[in-house]
């Protein structure tokens, strides 16, 4: 055998071993969690309390439960979220709906804020499915945010809400991950696929997509990509980043919460 030979030989081998390991741990660079408890809701978000939710395959999860201020609307908001962090991240979105009229279900996925369990795409969607079964106004909005907006257009196709805003979506989960991962053969290595466009457009509640034109990790194109398959509303934040403070909390994004829900109240 040549020398150029056994080096080809040794680099096919490298690279064989790094895309194995890839493989086996691949949902260590998708899930970020925070896994660390969070404090009591009340101390975080007045009026708040928590909730524990229990998964069809047997796990008890902690949520928070934000009411809304002054008189209660009849449209509550489920936030799921994306793939990192906890709750106590997206207090700020929750505070900022409640002060509208908004009550809010803040869930924690498994692996997240303290609860048991490891995150997967069937996990998340089971999380979500308890929270949902939790929800006892008669109507409510899905927010799902990045990973968390296929995670909640699953539970829209399955279990249909009455409105339905995902900020910063991406048409599945390789798509982004092409994006972040360049030189990875993404698609053919994903086990958890987290599909957004392929089935949105048979949703049919109300659909809204917040982007922002700054975003590099999903990229905008993404995600106007999901709101011409859903049909969408869509509101673009000028020069906004994916992990930028206006789009957990900014004027536009929760006024475009807000307006739905009334378009839903209103019966429109």
């Amino acid at each position: 055998m040549t020398t150029l030979a056994r080096t080809a030989l040794v680099v096919a081998a490298v690279l064989i071993l790094l895309l194995g390991l890839l493989w086996v741990f691949q949902r260590r660079l998708i899930y970020l969690p925070d896994s660390a408890p969070v404090p009591p809701a009340a101390t975080v978000l007045p009026g708040a309390r928590d909730l524990t939710l229990t998964t069809r395959d047997g796990l008890r999860l902690t949520a928070w439960y934000v009411p809304a201020a002054g008189d209660e609307h009849e449209v509550t908001v489920l936030v799921t979220g994306g793939n990192a962090g906890n709750r106590l991240h997206r207090a700020p979105l929750a505070g900022a709906l409640a002060a509208q009229g908004l009550p809010v279900l803040l869930l924690d996925y498994r692996g997240y804020g303290g609860n048991p369990g490891s995150p997967t795409e069937e996990g998340l969607f089971l999380d979500a499915l308890a929270a949902r079964d939790a929800i006892r106004t008669p109507r409510v909005i899905y927010f799902g945010e990045s990973l968390g907006a296929a995670v909640a257009t699953r539970l829209a196709l399955e279990h249909p809400p009455d409105g339905l805003v995902l900020r910063s979506p991406f048409t599945d989960l390789a798509a982004a991950g092409q994006v972040n991962y360049p030189f990875l053969p993404v698609r053919a290595l994903l086990r958890d696929r987290f599909p957004v466009a392929a089935g949105i457009g048979s949703v049919r509640a109300p659909v809204v997509v917040v982007y922002g034109t700054g975003d590099t990790i999903v990229p905008p194109d993404l995600s106007r990509a999901v709101a011409g398959a859903a049909r969408a509303t869509t509101v673009e934040v000028a020069g906004a980043g994916h992990n930028d403070l206006v789009l957990l909390n900014g004027r536009e994004l929760v006024g475009a919460v807000v307006e739905l829900a009334e378009r839903i109240r209103k019966g429109g």
